[in-house]
């Protein structure tokens, strides 16, 4: 059985998942900017990660080595952009939601 998922071959999913958890290690572990703490703010940024990965050649070009037709090196600045971003954003709106209940009271 040879069914793509969505464009891409099981073996460049993989690829995939592999270049965004190294990246959303990266930012949790290494950086220690978390989306939450714990082993759920790791997935979670592992799923942005996982898009900005998946976007990651489409955007900045095919231009670095190929693993099951992943071009490696902008799948991991994707992954990285991907998981630094969605923890930014998740901060910004929790900042933004204390912002608002301290004023209404």
């Amino acid at each position: 059985m040879n069914a793509p998922l969505i464009g891409m071959s099981f073996a460049s999913f993989l690829v995939l998942v592999i270049l965004s958890a190294m990246a959303a290690g990266l930012v949790h572990w290494a950086f220690r900017f978390r989306l939450f703490e714990g082993a759920d703010g790791f997935i979670g940024q592992w799923i942005v990660a996982w898009v900005g990965a998946w976007l990651g050649s489409p955007v900045l070009g095919h231009w670095s080595p190929m693993v099951s037709g992943i071009c490696v090196i902008p799948a991991f600045i994707g992954a990285f952009a991907g998981a630094l971003a969605g923890t930014i954003n998740a901060k910004v709106m929790a900042g933004l939601a204390t912002q608002r209940g301290s004023s209404s009271k």
